[in-house]
């Protein structure tokens, strides 16, 4: 005991940790359980696949370029980046807007942002990819902006419907033992509306797995430049090669995304 408290390790402690985890794991329903294990397991499986198709067909030197792993691996980068990129401004965008638009005098303005948000994103991607480009510039950053307008609405809408929804009586409890209105905010009411507000990020990084593709028509890279060659060259093993890949990535960001929501959970909800 002695040798265990000089070396600050707790052997009682150290024991009881991994059954703590087993013990969280159990009391999650079980359909949660069977999404958080069975998306990487499909993955693998799809992509062990791909790989053993990759190295036993016959391709031409159009297809072997394309579908280089040094190339295949760049392009995975660049759609990870530009769907990462923009799902951190998003964040940093949305929620502090939904939170606004939950307070005060602007309250009465939120269905008419929501509405402006919904209309937004009812237009084409692709349209308003290209009239950024063509207004700003061909790119890396000029694409983050278009996948940021597109992806605004699933997070601040979520954010608003989250703190609409906290029980008003659990905000009046907190003012009436002395919080203040950010006290109340940042201990009772964002709390609650944590599982609302991640679903909605989660949402929107599959929405921005998907539309990335579109970025690569303005040079700004990803996985869209495969299918972009496989449809212009008439090359259906491109095309089926790089809607493999990409469906393949947005369901491990979506089960990323799921990992993010169900750690960020608070305990008891």
């Amino acid at each position: 005991m002695a040798e265990a408290t000089l070396t600050g390790a707790d052997p009682t402690a150290q024991a009881a940790a991994p059954a703590r985890r087993a013990g969280r794991l159990r009391s999650l329903p079980r359909e949660t359980v069977l999404m958080l294990v069975l998306p990487p397991i499909l993955v693998t499986l799809v992509f062990l696949g791909y790989v053993w198709w990759r190295q036993t067909a016959t391709l031409d030197s159009v297809e072997q370029s394309q579908l280089a792993w040094p190339t295949v691996l760049q392009l995975i980068w660049e759609h990870v980046k530009l769907t990462f990129v923009a799902a951190v401004i998003v964040v940093l965008v949305a929620v502090p807007l939904g939170i606004a638009l939950t307070r005060g005098r602007l309250r009465a303005a939120a269905p008419l942002v929501v509405g402006i948000a919904n209309a937004g994103q009812a237009a084409p991607a692709i349209g308003l990819i290209v009239l950024l480009a063509m207004w700003l510039d061909f790119g890396f950053w000029t694409a983050v902006l278009a996948l940021v307008l597109y992806g605004l609405l699933p997070v601040l809408r979520n954010t608003i419907t989250g703190l609409q929804g906290v029980d008003r009586t659990l905000v009046e409890a907190g003012r009436g033992v002395g919080m203040s209105a950010s006290g109340v905010l940042l201990r009772i009411e964002l709390p609650l509306a944590v599982p609302v507000i991640m679903a909605g990020v989660r949402t929107a990084l599959v929405l921005l797995v998907g539309t990335a593709t579109l970025v690569t028509f303005i040079n700004a890279g990803g996985l869209g430049a495969i299918l972009q060659t496989g449809i212009s060259l008439f090359r259906f093993s491109l095309m089926i090669a790089g809607a493999v890949l990409v469906a393949l990535l947005a369901l491990l960001i979506e089960w990323l995304g799921r990992v993010l929501e169900l750690l960020t959970r608070p305990k008891g909800i």
